[in-house]
């Protein structure tokens, strides 16, 4: 029996935390079947950098790709987990005892998903991929890079300079992903962005399941 599909995105509500400043995402009726009207139906307002999300070129990169652009193999396939030991940051020392390889999807479970995979206000303190890591993966030439928290960067450090390195290597990037519910190894990966033309990110639903080979046995590219 295959592993049980895990759900990996983070619910979307009224009051979820999002980036400072970003908008705050809100759902309106516009029609309500308790008041009398035919059917109901909801307006929902959200930044495109809310929840579980991937970014394009275009959000750091000037007349760089938008959503339109990413092939939708990218996340669809064989995707590793790797758990990241230091609370702080990903970074390229531990990296290189990963053996990253060319063409991988690869989804980083830090301290986050144990602090923060639940509801709850913004946390400036959380895990991020340093720009030494970013720098290594973007000489791996790895295809994406998933986190458990709202961004790839730094709220204080190597906030837009962890995005650009990722971002000019062709590398997508998923964030905002709730890993919780996964162990680090291998796994099969459906993530599909909302087809939203021209802007530079977009909302996703993202689900995975555990494989039972083992890294040794990976071909990259999936």
């Amino acid at each position: 029996m295959p592993a049980p599909w895990i759900d990996i995105s983070r619910p979307v509500h009224p009051g979820m935390a999002v980036w400072p400043g970003d908008p705050a995402t809100q759902f309106d009726l516009v029609q309500d079947l308790a008041k009398g009207d035919a059917c109901t139906v909801t307006r929902l307002s959200m930044c495109v950098h809310a929840g579980t999300h991937l970014d394009a070129p275009s959000h750091y990169l000037p007349g760089g790709p938008d959503m339109t652009a990413m092939p939708i193999e990218t996340g669809i396939g064989e995707a590793r987990v790797i758990g990241i030991e230091d609370p702080v940051a990903v970074t390229a020392a531990e990296l290189t005892r990963h053996d990253i390889r060319r063409g991988e999807r690869l989804l980083f479970q830090t301290a986050n998903s144990a602090r923060l995979a639940g509801p709850g206000p913004f946390a400036e303190d959380f895990t991020y991929v340093a720009a030494d890591a970013a720098r290594y993966l973007a000489e791996k030439k790895v295809r994406l890079v998933g986190v458990d928290y709202l961004s790839v960067g730094g709220f204080h450090d190597d906030g837009a300079a962890t995005h650009r390195i990722l971002l000019e290597a062709g590398i997508w990037l998923l964030e905002g992903l709730d890993l919780s519910g996964l162990s680090p190894g291998l796994v099969e990966l459906v993530c599909l962005p909302l087809k939203l033309v021209g802007t530079e990110g977009a909302p996703a639903r993202a689900v995975a399941r555990q494989l039972a080979r083992t890294v040794a046995r990976h071909a990259p590219g999936g």
